[in-house]
């Protein structure tokens, strides 16, 4: 009897959620995605980040055109802008960043012999709490550490190496992908929506929902990226810290982890500014400006650029990042939040049939 009921519970469950022939079709769909992202993430990286760049470019399309410029110049204006920022990050910024890791990487030794002199001295400062063992055993943790993280350096570069033709290949493939999205995105909508069925009331509305969550998420994450970005930079360069490009980048790519991200990137840049000046004034200012940054960032920018298109609990938020994050890797990062606010989409449109009076 206990079987029969624990049948009968599970059958009733079933049928208040899946008796609608629109979930189930959505339901496979969403099954569908996940299972070629997982499958062909890797392959289809271009198309994605084509689909990424798209969304962005679409906001400044659709503001052309309801200036009543025509459809192909709106999208070739926009794609000439997306094209002079790309060559301008990778012939301009490239360059200087990858200077600025590679006399980084040399300079860490040094840095690494001026923390252990430091650390030598905590056992005489500290005597209670600090020994000399833990000294010892801290140092070499650091030089097992060091090595280790050069060794993988090495080796990521060296095996990096054969695809370089890839990567050229991704730089002219992606902008075509962005214009070919951009230009004749009604075409692949229609094509996409001929394999549907006609009645797709649900489909409909968590992908109206979806579009413009993602369109504003990605377009604000874009913008957020570039302001934080710039505005560290500047503010490291007007402060003579070294390595301010590449730390600028850190810091304006720390937004794609919310919470997190902020508090990661805080940590080399403390360091590399007490190695430069140690606890010092120009110090205290540099970590005094930054914080102001980060602050003005959460509690201005973020909700002046995202407002309440992103509305899930810092919980959700941090376990979505951690979720796709490890499925997906930098992707998964990057669209964790709009990941998660379809799983909530899904959640809020998803019929419940007890509720209509069906059970």
């Amino acid at each position: 009897m206990d079987r029969i009921a624990m049948f009968r519970v599970i059958g009733r469950w079933f049928h208040r959620y899946f008796s609608d022939d629109e979930a189930i079709v959505l339901l496979l769909l969403l099954v569908f995605a996940l299972v070629t992202i997982l499958a062909l993430g890797t392959m289809l990286a271009p198309v994605i980040a084509g689909l990424a760049f798209a969304f962005v470019l679409q906001g400044i399309v659709n503001w052309l055109e309801r200036r009543r410029c025509p459809h192909l110049l709106a999208v070739t204006m926009a794609f000439l802008l997306f094209v002079t920022l790309l060559l301008t990050v990778v012939l301009l910024m490239g360059p200087l960043i990858w200077e600025q890791g590679t006399a980084l990487l040399n300079e860490l030794p040094g840095m690494l012999k001026q923390w252990q002199e430091v650390l030598q001295e905590l056992p005489q400062e500290y005597p209670g709490f600090v020994s000399d063992s833990q000294v010892i055993a801290w140092t070499e943790a650091a030089n097992t550490q060091l090595t280790r993280g050069g060794q993988l350096l090495l080796s990521f570069s060296l095996s990096k190496l054969p695809n370089l033709v890839g990567v050229l290949i991704y730089l002219v493939l992606v902008p075509i992908l962005v214009f070919f999205f951009l230009k004749d995105r009604d075409v692949l909508f229609r094509w996409f929506s001929s394999f549907l069925p006609k009645e797709r009331r649900l489909i409909d509305q968590v992908a109206d929902e979806m579009n413009n969550q993602i369109a504003n998420y990605i377009r604000g994450k874009v913008i957020e990226i570039m302001i934080v970005g710039v505005t560290s930079y500047i503010t490291f360069v007007l402060l003579g810290l070294n390595y301010a490009a590449l730390l600028g980048l850190l810091v304006g790519l720390s937004v794609l982890i919310p919470y997190i991200g902020a508090a990661v990137v805080t940590i080399p840049i403390a360091a590399i500014g007490l190695f430069q000046w140690g606890a010092t004034q120009p110090f205290f200012m540099m970590m005094t400006i930054y914080g102001i940054i980060q602050a003005l960032d959460g509690n201005v920018l973020v909700p002046l650029l995202f407002s309440e298109a992103v509305n899930l609990h810092p919980i959700a938020i941090i376990v979505a990042v951690l979720f796709f994050g490890g499925v997906w890797g930098f992707w998964g990062v990057f669209f964790a939040i709009p990941l998660a606010t379809l799983i909530k989409a899904v959640l809020s449109a998803w019929p419940d049939h007890e509720e209509l009076g069906v059970l």
